[in-house]
């Protein structure tokens, strides 16, 4: 499989020894033109990769938050063909990497080959595929490496050793380690054990670990990347994003927010 702009973009961080950052959005909130312009704005703030929500009516891993994002997108009438649509916009005017946190359902629906066809060709990097055990995944994992896309794969707390074992040797680009058990959201700290686990994940590959779920200022951030070797921050971009005016100033400001937790992770 040819190397994507995820694969590139962590090799350039390792070169220089930095830290990344990936912000989450849901695709359609509010709107999928709006979205073209806040993934522009996310990536002039300083954020090295963009995980942006397929929208879907039963998101179960996500909290409040990021599930009422998926509901406005949706009530915003987006659709598959038009995140794909939105996608292409985006690839007009930058390279950012970019990978879907989606679940199957919408995927299957129309047929996950074809999603997968469609996905790459708009210019999306690959897919972190949040209710695929790995055991069924291999039909799946196939169809994404015939289109290049990397198969993000998730570690939680309560995932023992070997099954830890098993699930980097399938994943590319990188892992996503959860920091705490439970669905999305900003917490008031660092899940204790998160060091632990991104530490035994860290044993047993050489992908870049990401460190998710919970994490929502630039201390929080800070901390999470003296633990990873990238910071995953969703709901509290989702959050600003949403409460500020959606106006030129509103949405500088919300990006402003986010360059200053790219910042605290930059400066590790």
């Amino acid at each position: 499989m040819k190397k994507t702009r995820v694969d590139r973009k962590f090799a350039e961080l390792a070169k220089k020894g930095q830290k990344g950052f990936v912000a989450y959005l849901s695709a359609g909130d509010p709107n999928l033109a709006d979205t073209v312009d806040i993934v522009l704005r996310l990536e002039d703030a300083g954020v090295d990769v963009v995980e942006l929500g397929l929208p879907f009516s039963d998101p179960l891993a996500d909290g409040r938050v990021n599930q009422e994002a998926a509901t406005r997108a949706l009530e915003a009438g987006s659709t598959f063909d038009g995140v794909m649509s939105c996608i292409s916009k985006i690839r007009e005017r930058s390279e950012i990497p970019m990978i879907f946190y989606a679940y199957m359902n919408p995927l299957m629906s129309r047929g996950f080959d074809q999603s997968m066809q469609q996905s790459a060709q708009a210019g999306i990097d690959g897919f972190l595929l949040l209710d695929l055990p790995f055991e069924e995944a291999g039909p799946y994992r196939k169809a994404l490496a015939e289109n290049s896309l990397n198969a993000i794969q998730l570690v939680t707390p309560t995932t023992p050793d070997e099954r830890i074992d098993k699930i980097v040797k399938r994943a590319n680009g990188f892992v996503y380690c959860v920091s705490r058990e439970g669905v999305t959201g900003v917490q008031d700290k660092i899940a204790e054990g998160a060091g632990a686990l991104v530490q035994r994940i860290k044993d047993r590959t050489n992908l870049p670990v990401a460190l998710g779920f919970g994490i929502g200022t630039p201390e929080q951030a800070r901390d999470a990347a003296q633990l990873a070797d990238a910071v995953v921050v969703g709901s509290a971009i989702v959050n600003k994003f949403h409460n500020n005016p959606h106006t030129a100033e509103g949405r500088a400001d919300a990006a402003s927010f986010v360059g200053e937790m790219v910042k605290a992770v930059k400066q590790i």
